[in-house]
C-alpha cells in the first residue's frame, strides 16, 4: 500500500477527470484512475462518481469484501479531521447478527462443540476471507476455481476437512492446528458451513462438490494402489475427481444405466462406452468415479481422463464455475484393477455415501441461509 496522505474534500473534488479520478468511501480516499478501465460495471459508470463521496452508492452495490480486496492497491489517503464510521470486521470474526451463526457461537451451550471447533471455524473463515473477493468475481464470470487455489486449499487442509474423519487424514495439516485424530463430524460440518458462507454456490461447488462425492468410493472401496496414489493427490489439491452416475435417459436411476464396460479378450481391461450428464466438476476433473454396466451388473470404475473421454460444459441455473458437464466415453480402456469394490456390486458402493452426501448438502444450505440473514 502506498504511503497514505491527508486530503480535504475540496482537494479530492479536483480529481474528477478520466485520467485523474479519485473517490471517497467512508472518509478514505481511493485513486481509481487506472482501475476504472477494469471495473466490471464499466468505466463510464465509475467515472461518473469521480471526485465525490460514494459511500452510500458503493455499499448499495458491493459487499464489504470488495473494498477489502482492492484497498491495498487503490487507497491513497484519508479525509482531514474525519473518522471512518464503518468498521471492517476481522477476517475470522464471529458475526453478532442474530441467527447469522449456529447457536453455540451465539452464546448457547452445546455438548457437541468445544474450543477446538471455535478454533477450527475461525481458521476456516480466515482462509476463505482471502478467497471470497475472487470467488465472487469468478461466480459472476462463470470461472472455475483455479488450480493454484485448489492447491492452496489442499495444503491448508480445507479439502481434507470436507470428507469426514478417517485414516485418510493421517499426516495431513488441518485448519486451526486440529490433529487428525481429534477431527470429528462437527469439524466437517463447520468446513461445509464456511464454504457455503462464500455466498457463491457455483464456485463453492467448484471447490468441493466433485471430490466430496467422487473420492469416497476410492478410499472406501478402491484397491490399495489407487488409495495410495489418488487420495493424497486429491486431498492436497494436485488432482481433481468427480462422481459420474447420472445419464440423460436414466437420471439417477441406477437400475437403468446404459453406460457399458466390456472386458477385452485377454481379460485385463474394460472398454467403456456411454454418456453421463449433469456431472458436477466434470469439465475440469482429472479422475472419474463412474457407474457402468458389466456382464455381472452395475459396477463402479475409477477412470482417468485420457483418450476417448471427453467433457463438455452444460449451462445450469447457477454459475458455470461448478464445472457441470456432459461426458462421453468412446472405447475408453480401463484396467480391471480399477474396479471400486466388487464387479456387479456397484449399487452398494453408490449408496454407501448417500447419507453423508445429503447431510453435507443440508449443512451448506443452512449456512448459506444464515449468511443471507447476516447480509440483509
Amino acid at each position: 500500500m502506498p504511503e497514505l496522505k491527508v486530503f480535504t474534500r475540496d482537494e479530492v473534488a479536483k480529481h474528477a477527470s478520466e485520467n485523474d479520478a479519485w473517490i471517497i468511501i467512508d472518509c478514505e480516499v481511493y485513486d481509481i484512475s487506472k482501475f476504472a478501465a477494469m471495473h466490471p460495471g464499466g468505466e463510464a459508470l465509475l467515472l461518473e462518481y469521480a471526485g465525490k463521496d460514494v459511500t452510500d452508492d458503493f455499499y448499495g452495490l458491493h459487499r464489504q469484501e470488495v473494498l477489502i480486496k482492492y484497498a491495498p492497491r487503490l487507497k491513497i489517503g484519508t479525509i482531514a479531521n474525519e473518522t471512518p464510521q464503518i468498521a471492517l470486521p476481522a477476517p475470522d470474526a464471529i458475526s453478532k447478527v442474530p441467527y447469522a451463526e449456529p447457536s453455540y457461537w451465539m452464546g448457547f451451550k452445546s455438548p457437541y462443540f468445544n474450543e477446538s471447533h471455535t478454533r477450527f471455524r475461525k481458521a476456516m473463515r480466515s482462509i476463505y476471507a482471502d478467497v471470497k473477493p475472487d470467488a465472487i468475481l469468478a461466480e459472476e464470470m462463470n470461472q472455475a476455481p483455479t488450480q493454484e487455489l485448489y492447491k492452496m486449499l489442499g495444503e491448508e487442509g480445507v479439502l481434507a476437512s470436507q470428507i469426514g474423519p478417517g485414516p485418510w487424514l493421517k499426516g495431513l495439516k488441518l485448519p486451526g492446528g486440529i490433529k487428525p485424530e481429534e477431527f470429528d463430524y462437527f469439524h466437517e460440518m463447520i468446513a461445509h458451513e464456511e464454504t457455503a458462507r462464500l455466498g457463491t454456490p457455483g464456485f463453492a461447488d467448484g471447490i468441493s462438490s466433485g471430490y466430496s462425492i467422487g473420492l469416497p468410493p476410492v478410499f472406501n472401496f478402491g484397491p490399495k494402489h489407487l488409495k495410495e496414489r489418488v487420495v493424497p493427490e486429491v486431498l492436497l489439491g494436485r488432482k481433481r475427481i468427480c462422481l459420474a452416475i447420472t445419464e440423460p435417459y436414466a437420471g439417477s436411476d441406477v437400475a437403468r444405466l446404459r453406460t457399458t464396460a466390456k472386458r477385452t479378450p485377454d481379460g485385463k481391461h474394460f472398454i467403456v462406452n456411454g454418456v453421463k450428464k449433469w456431472i458436477t466438476n466434470g469439465t475440469f476433473a482429472d479422475y472419474f468415479s463412474v457407474a457402468v454396466r458389466t456382464e455381472k451388473g452395475i459396477t463402479m470404475l475409477f477412470i482417468e481422463r485420457g483418450e476417448g473421454l471427453e467433457t463438455k460444459g452444460i449451462k445450469t441455473s447457477y454459475s458455470s464455475a461448478a464445472g457441470t458437464s456432459y461426458i462421453t466415453f468412446e472405447n475408453v480402456k480401463v484396467p480391471v484393477e480399477n474396479i471400486l469394490g466388487e464387479e456387479g456390486k456397484g449399487f452398494q458402493v453408490i449408496m454407501y455415501n448417500f447419507n453423508h452426501e445429503r447431510w453435507y448438502i443440508c449443512c451448506a444450505i443452512i449456512a448459506g441461509t444464515r449468511s443471507i440473514v447476516e447480509e440483509w
